[in-house]
């Protein structure tokens, strides 16, 4: 009879005492710096972006080195592990914030929302591939194809981060407001599209494109979204209506996560990013019983207040800014970021008054959709790992993706001070809130 396995050791004591540390530090900085970012008219996820910056190699590292590689050692095995919390984080928030959809104005709107993605998506995308294009040699690694480096370029260019704005909205108290939710489903078809086109071009760039490398990505989302809303919504709704007799808030709030969490395992499995599994889970348990969401309110504020500001907070650690002290990166890094910015707000600006949607509510579409964030620091990260960036285009990118996060809350804030509240948003407000009936707030100034 053969012996059966050695059991797994446990995590090493010390590597648990860093993991602690680190975590527990994170959340401190973020939730005192977004308390910071507040108080100067900022939504707090402007303040916990920066705490990754302050620890990372660009403050910390300089100014501390041996501070900063006691505290972050840069070793894989200690820093996955605060990956895997990070990336918990943002998959929960990426699902709450698709429960705070409205389905029956996406219904409603859609042909409106898809205008605003495409127009927010294809002009940065050709711009980005001009930049690309023309683009120093010294900015692409040897050995990669000039036309695989301007592909992905323009792929970096053309998302929205889905997880960053939800954040700003939620902090901004727009999340309920109709700019709101078409900015949350405009959004959500450029990241479609982003997935599908940085799964085409990565196959391009590691030599072995073919007809595949296009269709299957295409193939994955509608499987995943005909699963999702044919087959699992169906059993999910009646789960949410048995769980709401029961009345049992944490057999709920369990059921919620697991979903979440099993959504983003499954577009993950497809080839597909996992926050778009986890944003059609989070659609699905939404759209159930009222009663249901009153049971996800602690859910709710424990990844806003907890899991959300530690993944931001992690997003700059892996960034490097002192390279900026070249002049031809300097410049580079300007070039990018006005391509970046006029291609998106230009973009879902135009898509948006082609849809019919005034002026101001357009500048505000376009405002929150240039916020790249996360999205684009995952690309960054995928385009360092396959070589189709070096060191240097990877910091460009990542600075991108962070000032542009840093720009959405004043344009929002500028262009929201001309849009008059509805009654549908009060309404939606009401309908779709965390709280009970009764306890619902008001409608709240951007702030």
């Amino acid at each position: 009879m053969p012996y059966a396995a050695a059991p797994v050791p446990p995590l090493p004591a010390h590597q648990l005492f860093v993991f602690l540390l680190q975590a527990g530090l994170l959340v401190l900085l973020a939730t005192a710096c977004g308390r910071l970012a507040a108080r100067v008219r900022m939504p707090a996820v402007a303040g916990e972006l920066c705490v990754g910056i302050l620890l990372g190699p660009t403050v910390l590292g300089n100014a501390a080195p041996a501070v900063a590689n006691w505290l972050l050692p840069r070793s894989a095995e200690q820093f996955h592990l605060l990956d895997a919390l990070g990336q918990i984080g943002v998959v929960l928030l990426v699902g709450i914030t698709g429960m705070e959809m409205d389905p029956a104005l996406v219904r409603r709107r859609g042909t409106t929302a898809l205008s605003v993605g495409l127009g927010g998506l294809l002009l940065p995308l050709g711009l980005g591939f001009a930049a690309g294009w023309v683009a120093p040699d010294s900015l692409i690694p040897p050995g990669i194809d000039r036309l695989a480096f301007a592909l992905f370029i323009a792929v970096a260019l053309c998302v929205s981060a889905l997880p960053v704005i939800a954040k700003t909205l939620t902090d901004m108290h727009l999340i309920h407001r109709n700019v709101g939710q078409l900015t949350l489903a405009a959004g959500m078809v450029d990241d479609a599209a982003g997935w599908i086109l940085l799964s085409v071009v990565s196959a391009m760039a590691i030599g072995h494109a073919d007809v595949g490398s296009v269709t299957t990505p295409l193939a994955a989302t509608a499987l995943a979204v005909a699963v999702a809303f044919l087959v699992v919504r169906p059993l999910v709704q009646r789960a949410l209506r048995a769980a709401e007799r029961s009345r049992d808030g944490n057999i709920v709030a369990a059921g919620a996560t697991a979903l979440i969490l099993l959504g983003a395992a499954a577009t993950q499995a497809l080839g597909l990013e996992a926050m778009f599994g986890a944003f059609l889970a989070g659609m699905i348990i939404g759209s159930g019983p009222r009663g249901v969401r009153v049971h996800l309110a602690p859910l709710r504020t424990v990844v806003l207040a907890v899991f959300a500001p530690l993944f931001f907070a992690m997003a700059g650690l892996r960034i490097e800014l002192g390279a900026l002290t070249r002049p031809m990166v300097l410049a580079s890094a300007v070039v990018l970021l006005l391509v970046a910015v006029i291609g998106k707000v230009a973009g879902a600006y135009l898509g948006a008054r082609v849809a019919g949607i005034g002026p101001w509510e357009s500048v505000a579409l376009g405002g929150a959709l240039n916020a790249r964030g996360v999205i684009q620091l995952v690309i960054a990260t995928v385009g360092l790992r396959i070589g189709v960036l070096n060191a240097t285009t990877y910091t460009l990118v990542v600075l991108v993706a962070i000032i542009t996060s840093l720009m959405a809350p004043p344009i929002l804030r500028w262009s929201m001070r001309r849009v008059e509240h509805t009654a549908d948003e009060q309404l939606r407000l009401r309908e779709r809130s965390f709280l009970p009936a009764e306890a619902a707030p008001e409608p709240q100034p951007e702030t």
